[in-house]
């Protein structure tokens, strides 16, 4: 299992890649109850963080588009004064 520290120092793209391998890895089957359920619980970190990934990245994505209203907005006022 991936620590805190470990799940914030991977990116999007290396947690998605790992998830495509956890993912592969179980629908080829061949491993143990153990393992596969040790590959399910890294799975789910790894889902978690693309998730907060996402939201992270969609949070920037809607706070520099508000900016940019904000910024044409008030162009658009000053202009009328």
């Amino acid at each position: 299992m991936a620590s805190g520290t470990e799940e914030a120092a991977l990116g999007y793209e290396e947690a998605r890649d790992e998830l495509i391998e956890v993912v592969r890895r179980l629908e080829a089957g061949g491993t143990s109850l153990e393992d596969s359920l040790a590959l399910w619980e890294r799975g789910e970190e790894l889902a978690k963080v693309c998730r907060r990934r996402l939201e992270g990245a969609r949070a920037r994505l809607d706070a520099s588009l508000a900016a940019e209203r904000q910024a044409e907005a008030a162009e658009a006022g000053g202009g009328d004064a």
